[in-house]
């Protein structure tokens, strides 16, 4: 997992987080830098930067 369930509720604050919100958010992350991966690769660099999102 990526990211930290304790983060993600302390980003939350006021708003309860399911047990299942974590995994679904790292999964969002994941396809995301897969997808930033190809795009940089596309362009042909090596290195993902913050315009590949």
């Amino acid at each position: 997992m990526l990211i930290v369930k304790s983060r993600v509720k302390d980003v939350a604050k006021t708003h309860n987080v399911a047990g299942d919100f974590a995994e679904a958010l790292n999964e969002m992350i994941v396809w995301s830098v897969m997808q930033a991966g190809e795009r940089a690769k596309a362009n042909g660099r090596r290195t993902i930067q913050a315009r590949d999102l």
